[in-house]
């Protein structure tokens, strides 16, 4: 096959499982000219692991890369052309590449390169910019099969408020507390430990799945994560501690539905409906962090024995549904709150 040009790039060359793999700069356009997508169960060639292109995410990402972002994480190629192959130099330190079209499977990246595709179309001076591109040569399909799991089964992205724990730069950012109300809601629904573990329900979900709303998660703890809020006020200020507030107080909850068997039933469990989380979230923030904080302990314990629900006379789906919305979330709060223990002291306790 013939090349009209040939690139020399100075390359890192490293080895991952077995795998020769070469990590050098590329531009843009030359990143989108040799590279093209072999989709798992279309394509009939080796190392198609691909899923379909969805084009409401291209669109997504080309909107990303218009208002000037980019990427830092890698593009991941397999270059599968049999002639012209990408030569690595006697001296280690480059590697001369093709640009031969469509001579590269994208193994990760196919989104990314797909909405980098359409921003170029519009901004053609984005196709200069550089991305970071690394380079296997002619793998098989179980070796692209393996790097595709890896990324996609094994590793999980980094939350987006992670961030503002980082690096503190919280004060000038509207957004943050609604990523930091997702990111709880994320780990409410993912986390193995969690009472809601695939229970809350995300854009996007199949019908059916899940029976919270996520917009219900994040509506009911967004006013208690910025500054002047709830976990605040107790000096619960990043993602770990808060998480784990959340998590701990709905396993305290659980544990006495578990008793009776019916925390999953969502007949009969108010806390898995919009009304019985908002209510739960109101508690939480007005009565029981401030009880945690003062005992300087928010484990499951503490949070079981504060609370210390009858077991005999749960509240259920029956109790509310009668109720409209804010009147069933007030009646969730004051059941809570009724069975709240009181650590307050007598009056012939105090001194005067």
């Amino acid at each position: 096959m013939a090349t009209s040009r040939k690139i020399v790039y100075p390359c890192l060359v490293t080895k991952f499982q077995g795998i020769r793999v070469f990590t050098f700069p590329m531009k843009i356009k030359d990143a989108i000219f040799i590279g093209y997508v072999a989709a798992r169960g279309v394509h009939d060639e080796e190392a198609a692991v691909q899923r379909i292109l969805v084009t409401r995410r291209i669109a997504s990402i080309r909107e990303f890369v218009l208002k000037g972002n980019s990427f830092f994480n890698t593009f991941i190629l397999n270059w599968t052309a049999d002639t012209n192959k990408p030569k690595y130099a006697a001296d280690g330190r480059t590697l001369t590449v093709p640009l031969l079209a469509g001579s590269a499977q994208i193994l990760d990246g196919q989104h990314r390169l797909a909405g980098l595709d359409r921003a170029m179309s519009e901004r053609p001076a984005i196709g200069n910019q550089e991305i970071l591109v690394s380079l296997a040569v002619g793998l098989a399909t179980s070796e692209a099969a393996s790097i595709f799991l890896n990324i996609n089964t094994e590793q999980r992205p980094v939350p987006k408020s992670l961030i503002y724990d980082l690096f503190g730069e919280v004060e000038n950012d509207p957004d943050h507390v609604i990523n930091r109300a997702t990111d709880i809601a994320r780990e409410l629904n993912d986390a193995d430990s969690s009472p809601y573990r695939n229970f809350i329900k995300f854009p996007g979900s199949a019908f059916g799945i899940g029976a919270l709303d996520s917009s219900t998660v994040v509506a009911s703890l967004r006013p208690h994560l910025d500054n002047g809020g709830a976990f605040n006020k107790v000096k619960l200020r990043s993602l770990k501690y808060q998480k784990s507030a959340v998590l701990n107080y709905f396993s305290s909850i659980k544990s006495f539905y578990d008793e009776k068997g019916i925390w999953e039933n969502k007949g009969k469990n108010p806390f898995l409906r919009a009304a019985g989380f908002s209510g739960a979230i109101d508690f939480l923030t007005d009565s029981l962090l401030p009880r945690c904080a003062q005992q300087k302990d928010f484990s499951i314990e503490a949070m079981r024995n504060f609370i210390s629900l009858d077991r005999t006379g749960l509240l259920l789906m029956d109790d509310i549904k009668q109720l409209d919305g804010k009147s069933a979330r007030r009646s969730i709060r004051d059941h809570l709150e009724t069975h709240i223990k009181n650590e307050t002291p007598d009056q012939n306790e105090y001194s005067f």
